[in-house]
């Protein structure tokens, strides 16, 4: 169900906010808003989230999973191969 909400914001945030919109094509400012508030709240419950530094929690969630590298063990690999 959507309910409208209106909000006050700064004149510029909102100007770049749009601007943001314009370049990326791939939401309206309602959705952007939306998202945020959806990434902001979606972890709440999480009490191990809450714990960590604010940098840190804003980071969570955006590499790709994917197979961890083992990049010490791959260096070594290849300096014994070079140094054959």
């Amino acid at each position: 169900m959507e309910s409208k909400l209106t909000l006050k914001l700064d004149a510029s945030a909102i100007h770049r906010a749009k601007r943001y919109i314009t370049v990326h094509r791939r939401y309206s400012l309602s959705k952007l808003v939306e998202n945020y508030f959806n990434a902001l709240t979606k972890n709440q419950n999480n009490d191990d989230f809450n714990k960590l530094p604010p940098i840190v929690s804003g980071l969570a969630g955006i590499a790709k999973e994917g197979k961890v590298r083992n990049i010490k063990g791959e260096y070594t690999d290849y300096l014994i191969e070079k140094y054959k």
